[in-house]
C-alpha cells in the first residue's frame, strides 16, 4: 500500500489544466462496443479505474492503439463473448463498477452479456436497480446467481417501450440510452439524468447515428437504429477536478490559474465556491483564483447559516462536497453540509477534527463546520484514504496544514487523480510519494 508524505504550509503559484473527465470516460469507453468501425477518443485521462477498463475492453477482443497522449483508437470488430465466462473478466470486472456499463453495448450488439456484481468506492449502498429494471422494460431477461454473484442477462427480443426512471442515475441513464439506441422501435425516457457527460456521450452517439432527441434534459426520446458508425470524440475537462482546484486554491492562499475549464459546463460549481467567499475571476475558459489571506462564507438571505446540499443535475455535484467540506474549515463563518445521495461519504471528517478542524457530524448525511478562519491551521497527522473523493480531500487538507501528514491508501486518489502529486509539485507543492 503506497502512501503520500506531505509537508504543509506551501503557497502555490502557477498554471494548473484539469485531466479529461472521468465519469465521461467510463461511459464513452463502453459505448465503442457499439459499432465495428474505429472509435478515436481525446482527453482520456490516465488513471487506474479508465485504465483498467481499457484493459478489460481489449481482454475482451478490442483492438486498442495509442495514438498518443490521451488519444486511443478502439476498434471493436472482433468482440470475444467467451470471454465473459472466464475468472478472469469476472474477478476484473467485480473490482470496477464502471464495468456494469458495458452491458448495455454489448445487449445492444449482441442481445447477451454478463457481469459480476460490480465493487467501487465504499460510499454507502449503490444499487443497481434502475439499470436492471431499464433493461428489463426494454425486454432483456435476468438470470442472477447468488452464489456466484452472476448476472446472465438475454436481450434478444429489444424493443422500445415508455419508462420513467425511479431515480435520475448517471450511468443508469448512460446504460439504458446504449441499450435503447439499438432497440426496435422508439423508446421514451423520463426522469433520465442530464448531467453534460451524458450529453457529451448523446451527441457522440447522434454522430455515430443514433436518433436522440431532447439532449440536455430529463425527457429523451430514442429511436432504434441497426447499425452505427464511428466518430471521433473528445472528453470534457474533469469539473471534480476543477472544483478541487478552487478548493486548494483558497485553503492554501494560493494563486492559480486553472486552464481549459469550459465553463459553461460546471453548472452551479462556480457559484457555490464563490458563496465560501472565494474570488475568481473567468478569463475566456480559464479560471484564475488571486491569492486569498481570507475568505468568508456567505449567508441565506435572511442571516441564517448557508446550507450547501448535493442534489442531481442541474444542482450540485455530490462529488464535490468533501472538498466544499474541506475548503469551509479555514474560511470565516459556519456552513451546513448534506450530502443527501450517498450514506457514508462524510465518515472522512474524523481525521479533519484530529488535524483541528472545528465539525460536528450530525449525522451520516450531515456535517455543521465552523470555520478557522485561518487564524488556527490545521496541523499534519497520519492518515487513510477511504475513497477516491475524500482522499483527495485529505490531501488538500494536508497541503493546508502545519507540519507534515502522512496518507495511506493513495491507490483510491490514483483511481481518479492523473499524476496529482507530480502536477501540484511544480506548482510548488511538497507531496512524496512512499
Amino acid at each position: 500500500m503506497a502512501s503520500f508524505e506531505v509537508k504543509g504550509g506551501n503557497k502555490l503559484n502557477g498554471e494548473i489544466t484539469p485531466q479529461g473527465a472521468k465519469n465521461e470516460a467510463l461511459q464513452i469507453i463502453c459505448a465503442t462496443l457499439l459499432t465495428d468501425q474505429p472509435m478515436v477518443i481525446h482527453n482520456i485521462p490516465y488513471i487506474r479505474d479508465v485504465n483498467r477498463l481499457i484493459e478489460l475492453v481489449q481482454d475482451m477482443g478490442v483492438e486498442v492503439t495509442k495514438l498518443k497522449e490521451g488519444t486511443y483508437r478502439f476498434h471493436a470488430i472482433n468482440v470475444n463473448l467467451d470471454y465473459l465466462a472466464s475468472a478472469q473478466y469476472q474477478q476484473k470486472a467485480a473490482s470496477l463498477r464502471g464495468s456494469v456499463m458495458l452491458l448495455g453495448p454489448l445487449l445492444a450488439r449482441f442481445g447477451r452479456s454478463r457481469i459480476p456484481k460490480p465493487g467501487g468506492d465504499k460510499i454507502g449502498r449503490r444499487r443497481l436497480d434502475t439499470h436492471f429494471l431499464g433493461f428489463q422494460q426494454l425486454g432483456a431477461k435476468f438470470n442472477y446467481d447468488i452464489k456466484t454473484n452472476i448476472y446472465d442477462v438475454d436481450a434478444t427480443q429489444l424493443k422500445g417501450t415508455y419508462m420513467h426512471l425511479d431515480e435520475a442515475s448517471v450511468t443508469g441513464t448512460a446504460n439504458i440510452i446504449m441499450t435503447a439506441v439499438r432497440a426496435k422501435g422508439t423508446t421514451t425516457l423520463y426522469h433520465a439524468a442530464c448531467e453534460p457527460y451524458i450529453q457529451q456521450l448523446c451527441q457522440m452517439l447522434v454522430r455515430m447515428g443514433a436518433k436522440i432527441e431532447g439532449i440536455g434534459s430529463n425527457l429523451l426520446k430514442i429511436q432504434g437504429v441497426d447499425k452505427l458508425g464511428g466518430t471521433e470524440h473528445t472528453l470534457l475537462p474533469d469539473m471534480i477536478e476543477i472544483g478541487s482546484f478552487i478548493g486548494l486554491a483558497a485553503i492554501t492562499g494560493s494563486e492559480l490559474t486553472i486552464k481549459d475549464c469550459r465553463i459553461d459546463q460546471l453548472g452551479l460549481i462556480p457559484h457555490m465556491f464563490q458563496r465560501l467567499g472565494i474570488q475568481m475571476e473567468f478569463k475566456k475558459d480559464d479560471i484564475y483564483i488571486p491569492a486569498q489571506d481570507h475568505y468568508e462564507i456567505d449567508t441565506f438571505m435572511d442571516g441564517s447559516i448557508l446550507t450547501v446540499a448535493d442534489a442531481p443535475w442541474p444542482g450540485f455535484t455530490p462529488d464535490l462536497m468533501s472538498i466544499v467540506l474541506v475548503t469551509a474549515t479555514q474560511a470565516k463563518g459556519t456552513v451546513l453540509v448534506h450530502q443527501k445521495m450517498f450514506e457514508s461519504r462524510l465518515f472522512f471528517v474524523d481525521k479533519l477534527i484530529d488535524m483541528g478542524a472545528q465539525i460536528i457530524l450530525c449525522d451520516p448525511h450531515r456535517a455543521t463546520v465552523n470555520g478557522l478562519n485561518k487564524q488556527i491551521m490545521l496541523r499534519g497527522i497520519r492518515m487513510t484514504s477511504p475513497d477516491i473523493r475524500a482522499g483527495v480531500a485529505l490531501l488538500i487538507a494536508a497541503l493546508s496544514a502545519e507540519g507534515t501528514s502522512i496518507i495511506d491508501n493513495i491507490e483510491q486518489i490514483d483511481r481518479g487523480y492523473q499524476y496529482i502529486d507530480q502536477r501540484l509539485n511544480a506548482l510548488g507543492a511538497e507531496i512524496k510519494r512512499l
